[in-house]
């Protein structure tokens, strides 16, 4: 029993000396350099989100509630696309947390793990693995959704 209780102490000693030893090799990363990356690929992002909206507005005349749903669509058939073409992957490498823009990093989250779940097949596959990630997000957006709208209907009724 006590042999036993110095084997785990030595272990923990040698875990914690590897622990500091890798610590003095690891590379710190300059966190600014990272947030101004991040900040420069996600306003790209949503300037081209602005700018696609515009042109659905005022170059194809279409309403600017239907032009923000179009903006939304083509922004994640080009996030699916460029993941599909493993550009976004380089960007997000480079760039961070500035590809996680809401709308182009959820498309990019699911578009890779259907991607790298094919060989499995479609069924159980892609669409057993495409929601693993994305369908943590979309539960907790429908059950938030939930309770702001019941929310607001209390509120509505009490204040008038």
């Amino acid at each position: 029993m006590a042999q036993n209780k110095d084997q785990k102490q030595k272990q923990q000693k040698k875990q914690q000396m590897y622990q500091n030893m890798a610590r003095k090799y690891q590379p710190t990363p300059n966190v600014w350099i990272n947030c101004l990356k991040a900040f420069i690929v996600g306003g790209l992002v949503c300037v081209l989100g602005q700018l696609l909206q515009t042109l659905y507005i005022k170059g194809f005349g279409v309403s600017p509630n239907n032009a923000g749903d179009m903006t939304v669509a083509t922004l994640i058939f080009l996030s699916c696309l460029l993941t599909g073409l493993g550009v976004y992957d380089k960007m997000g490498q480079w760039a961070g947390a500035g590809t996680a823009v809401p709308v182009t990093g959820f498309a990019n989250s699911i578009a890779s793990a259907a991607l790298e779940h094919q060989s499995e097949g479609y069924v159980l596959g892609v669409g057993g693995n495409m929601f693993k990630l994305a369908g943590s997000v979309i539960v907790f957006g429908v059950v938030a959704a939930f309770f702001i709208g019941v929310i607001r209907t209390l509120l509505t009724y009490i204040i008038g």
